[in-house]
């Protein structure tokens, strides 16, 4: 009897003890809504919107998270599920007659297609000048490459309008995530339709910024890496440390490997110029160089022997995260930008949400994913 009610104590206890501290769905839009800026409307909509693709794709609910994500939204649209970008119809318009040149088709014959009437009734050539937004050109591009012969032609069934949504998401990715991983909502169109939405372009914005592991201590290099493209932090440090050792001038854009060039680029001729040291040849090097877009570069011998050299050299370990040196070159751009403004400037903007609810940033990432 005495056992039992050992037992029975033990048990009671266990019952009385603390509740598990796991969020419910409500209680993880709740927070999420208490960081969103005060003016926001339909704050509800954005926090579900945000907390679906974060519990989908199982990344932490933490403040610093919720202001990384609220961070880059901010930066990229201002809270706009289909921002409209100034002077579309410009850009626009330059891009048709890039591809016309490129094809060296007429002007005449390109005047003559967009004079044929839409689907909506507005010749194609109305509906490019109305269109505001990235959505409304989108729309305009994807019909005619589906109705119009010179549209495939131009297009090659490539539609120029490569980003959309509340955070500019490339639409490649979204496209290629949505292969590799199931996407948590129906799709009534296409992927690249869904990513002009506020559901679709968070989910998509929210699993390139955080769905992927990286070994990187400071949200800075995700914010660069959001800019410039998953490990360019990581390979700009490679590239830093294969600049110190040859004495060669680098780039540090984070593109390891110039694919589709018959030369080498300045990246493979300078770990050339090492392969006594690193005890590897041409062919080693190049193979390594190509897991550059992937978590598993950090395991090939080229980078472990650069780095144990860079490391040795210096005396202590060098940087193994440097954000890229990239000029921002697109046709909405109408100033000098760089990869490093777009990473500084959602830094500041993370503290800003952090200070809303009076929390200070974290120094180092949170324990995902290594």
């Amino acid at each position: 009897m005495r056992r039992i009610a050992i037992l029975l104590v033990l048990v009671l206890a266990g019952c009385a003890g603390p509740r598990s501290t796991q969020m419910t769905a409500s209680e993880g839009r709740a927070l999420i809504a208490s960081y969103l800026p005060a003016s926001l409307a339909d704050k509800e909509g954005w926090a579900a919107d945000i907390y679906t693709p974060m519990a989908v794709l199982e990344i932490p609910l933490t403040p610093d998270n919720i202001c990384a994500i609220l961070s880059v939204t901010e930066q990229e649209s201002g809270f706009k599920a289909d921002p409209p970008v100034p002077n579309l119809g410009k850009i626009a318009w330059a891009e048709i007659q890039k591809r016309r040149e490129k094809a060296g088709i007429p002007e005449m014959v390109v005047e003559a297609a967009l004079g044929v009437r839409s689907k909506t009734g507005a010749t194609y050539r109305e509906r490019i000048e109305s269109a505001k937004t990235e959505r409304q050109l989108s729309d305009v591009f994807e019909e005619m490459i589906d109705r119009v012969p010179l549209g495939r032609t131009f297009f090659a069934d490539q539609n120029p309008v490569r980003t959309g949504g509340p955070m500019q998401v490339s639409v490649a990715f979204a496209v290629a995530h949505a292969k590799a991983k199931r996407y948590p909502y129906q799709v009534v169109e296409s992927v690249r339709d869904e990513v002009f939405t506020r559901r679709g372009g968070m989910y998509f914005g929210i699993a390139h910024l955080l769905d992927y592991p990286a070994s990187y201590d400071r949200y800075l290099y995700r914010y660069a890496d959001y800019n410039a493209g998953h490990y360019a932090s990581r390979n700009a440090a490679f590239q830093q440390a294969l600049a110190t050792m040859t004495g060669r001038k680098i780039t540090l854009d984070g593109d390891l490997v110039l694919f589709g060039q018959s030369h080498a680029g300045e990246t493979a001729t300078a770990a050339r110029s090492l392969a006594g040291e690193l005890g590897m040849d041409a062919a080693q090097i190049r193979r390594d160089l190509e897991q550059g877009k992937n978590r598993e570069f950090e395991q090939t011998a080229l980078y472990r022997k650069v780095f144990e050299l860079a490391d040795r050299r210096g005396g202590k370990p060098v940087a193994r995260a440097v954000v890229p040196t990239i000029d921002l070159q697109s046709a909405k751009i109408t100033r000098p930008l760089t990869t490093a403004w777009f990473a500084d400037r959602v830094v500041a903007r993370h503290r800003q949400c952090l200070a809303r609810q009076g929390k200070v940033a974290e120094t180092g990432m949170p324990p995902f994913p290594s």
